[in-house]
């Protein structure tokens, strides 16, 4: 493997950035904070990246000690990439990249391409306490894990037990809620956004 690129520059950032600056690495992140995937599920929800590109990112990840690859148990017995714990310590930096992003977003175009899961993300921001959420919008549901620390973040489709609470939205309420438009208890107080549950955070979440 040729060795890794480098700014040369004795500055946190630049070292930062040696690691995590090259293009669809930060988003082979926010794909894998979903927990274990394999390479045709990165590839799948990573439009727009070829084979070579994302062979080579993971690559890269692996050696940087961002990502590891393991083989499934039978009758799995497929290899799925995850994050290490170093790997996992870039939430916040994408949350922060998010937020900072948010007047980037202006109006859809029409070459978009959208997954409901990458919504997961801000709307983990916007969430308060511990507990699993469901999330269902128009595109999809997904999950969040709102109070993770070790474990995957959110997760693509229903909840894999008894969520805590259920958010029903649409995807304009998402649309604003990522933007920072629009806040969580405030759509919750309009009407836009349906939480069910009779959980603390669900009770939580209604009475914010």
């Amino acid at each position: 493997m040729p060795p890794r690129r480098s700014y040369d520059q004795y500055c946190s950032a630049a070292r930062a950035l040696d690691v995590v600056g090259d293009r669809w690495t930060l988003l082979i992140v926010r794909e894998l904070l979903a927990g274990p995937r394999r390479y045709t599920d990165l590839h799948a929800d990573l439009p727009g990246v070829s084979t070579d590109v994302l062979a080579s990112r993971l690559k890269d990840m692996e050696r940087d000690g961002l990502t590891t690859r393991r083989r499934l148990p039978p009758p799995g017995a497929v290899y799925v990439y995850e994050l290490t714990a170093r790997g996992r310590e870039l939430l916040p930096v994408l949350q922060a990249l998010g937020t900072w992003g948010r007047p980037e977003l202006g109006e859809r175009r029409p070459t978009d391409a959208v997954r409901a899961h990458w919504f997961a993300l801000p709307l983990l921001r916007a969430l308060e306490g511990d507990g699993l959420v469901e999330v269902r919008l128009d595109e999809g549901c997904f999950h969040v894990h709102a109070g993770a620390a070790d474990n995957p973040v959110y997760g693509d489709g229903p909840a894999p037990r008894d969520p805590d609470a259920v958010l029903t939205l649409d995807t304009p309420t998402c649309i604003a809620l990522s933007r920072g438009d629009l806040s969580l208890p405030e759509a919750i107080r309009d009407g836009r956004v349906e939480v069910t549950g009779d959980s603390p955070l669900a009770k939580q979440l209604r009475e914010a």
